[in-house]
């Protein structure tokens, strides 16, 4: 059973960055496709961004392209989402997810996901 951690939410300004973590256990890592999803309030849960296994292949949504940069250190067991420009509107509650797939989707349709770290983005 794949257990995911995420990490590295909180309150940052309009224009600031923060890094998020997602720490996985229990699988084998590198056979793990692992994406970020969000959810606001009040709105259904969206694809950010995420990384495949072969050639670390990577998907971003349109609304956080150019700002946001997903990566993954295989020998950290974690994925991380570098975001950068941020704008109240990426307020949300932010959730790892993943699955034994080579390639990866930005549709929830993920086996393994975590708790979730809450990032809000105000003056």
């Amino acid at each position: 059973q794949v257990q995911l951690v995420e990490s590295g939410g909180g309150l940052v300004q309009p224009g600031g960055s923060l890094r998020l973590s997602c720490a996985a256990s229990g699988g084998a890592f590198d056979a793990l496709a692992i994406a970020w999803f969000r959810q606001a309030p009040g709105k259904e849960r969206e694809g950010v961004s995420c990384i495949s296994t072969k050639d670390e292949i990577t998907a971003t949504a349109d609304s956080v392209k150019g700002r946001f940069t997903i990566s993954r250190d295989n020998t950290k067991n974690t994925v991380y989402l570098q975001m950068d420009s941020l704008k109240p509107e990426d307020t949300a509650v932010y959730y790892c997810a993943a699955v034994k797939s080579v390639y990866c989707s930005l549709i929830p349709l993920y086996s393994y996901w975590g708790q979730g770290t809450r990032v809000t983005v105000s003056s």
